[in-house]
C-alpha cells in the first residue's frame, strides 16, 4: 500500500508562470476543461478524464502524449479555485503536478505551474524529464496565454 507518509520529500523539478488578463475564476474553469488540453498543448495527442464530466477532487485520467506515450494522473488536492495537484508517473519517479491560480493585482490571473518528482534516478532521470517537460511546457504556455485572453 503507498502511504505518503513514507514517501521521499519531491525535488522541485520545474516551474512556470503565466500572466493573463482574464479573472482567476475564469482561468479555472478553462484548465478544469482537461479533455480540452490538446487544442493549445499539443505535445498532448488525447486526454481522458475518469469519471467523465467536471474535472473534482476524485478526478483521475490519462493523456496520452505525441507519439502515443500514455500517462496517468490522479487528483490529490483540490482548493477551487485557488490550486489543485494531480500525481502521476514517469518511469521510476512519482511526480507532482500543481496548478496555482493567483489573482494579480490590478486584475488577471498568474497561473502558476510547479512539478516536483522523487524516486530513484531523480538526478537523471528527473533532469531529462524537466528538459522535456518545460521544452512543451513553453511552446503550450503561450497558445494557452491566446485561448484564456480570447474575448
Amino acid at each position: 500500500m503507498d502511504d505518503p507518509a513514507t514517501r521521499p520529500a519531491p525535488r522541485r523539478l520545474l516551474r512556470r508562470t503565466l500572466d493573463v488578463r482574464a479573472a482567476p475564476d475564469v482561468v479555472w474553469e478553462r484548465l478544469a476543461r482537461v479533455t480540452e488540453w490538446p487544442s493549445w498543448a499539443l505535445h498532448i495527442a488525447s486526454a481522458r478524464l475518469e469519471p467523465p464530466g467536471p474535472l473534482g477532487p476524485a478526478s483521475s485520467g490519462t493523456f496520452v502524449l505525441k507519439p502515443g506515450i500514455p500517462t496517468r494522473f490522479a487528483m490529490t488536492d483540490w482548493e477551487p479555485p485557488r490550486r489543485w495537484r494531480w500525481r502521476g508517473g514517469f518511469l521510476w519517479l512519482d511526480v507532482l503536478y500543481d496548478h496555482r491560480f493567483e489573482p494579480r493585482e490590478g486584475g488577471g490571473t498568474r497561473l502558476v505551474l510547479e512539478v516536483e518528482a522523487s524516486g530513484p534516478g531523480i538526478a537523471t532521470i528527473g533532469r531529462v524529464f524537466a528538459a522535456v517537460y518545460a521544452r512543451n511546457l513553453d511552446r503550450a504556455l503561450p497558445r494557452l496565454a491566446l485561448v484564456l485572453d480570447a474575448p
